[in-house]
């Protein structure tokens, strides 16, 4: 299973703001900090604000703030909520497409286990899990 760059850049967008507990972090300083484009962070805080994971204090000293604590955002949640397509398989669409051996087939099952162990695992977590070394994150990102 392959996770889209949406999904890798919503999960580091939460981990920045999680360690980033003395005020604000505008996207600018999300982009600096793990080197990617502001364009791209600019879709994913607009989605995280929508979804109630982040909240945002507009104006001059304004920016982006976790909505809920840490450890009210599971990582299973956010993965559903920000992969568009969890099918593993052309099979796994609503449509099965052209596969003559769908009524009968091992695999569609066998896959659709392991999706659901995957995201299983992931509802174990939260972001305060992924950032339970706060202060080694915090000065890897600038964010102190």
């Amino acid at each position: 299973m392959r996770l889209t760059v949406y999904t890798d850049y919503s999960l580091r967008m939460l981990m920045y703001l999680a360690v980033k507990d003395d005020g604000l972090a505008t996207i600018s300083d999300v982009a600096a900090a793990y080197g990617i484009s502001k364009a791209h962070l600019t879709k994913v805080a607009h989605q995280l604000g929508v979804a109630g994971y982040v909240g945002t204090v507009r104006g001059k000293g304004g920016g982006l703030r976790l909505a809920r604590p840490a450890e009210a955002i599971g990582l299973g949640e956010v993965v559903r909520r920000t992969e568009p397509d969890m099918a593993l398989v052309p099979c796994f669409a609503p449509v099965h497409g052209s596969c003559p051996i769908v009524p009968a087939c091992g695999l569609r099952g066998a896959l659709h286990e392991a999706r659901g162990a995957f995201l299983a695992v992931l509802d174990r977590y939260s972001v305060a899990d992924l950032v339970e070394r706060r202060v080694e994150l915090a000065a890897l990102l600038h964010a102190a």
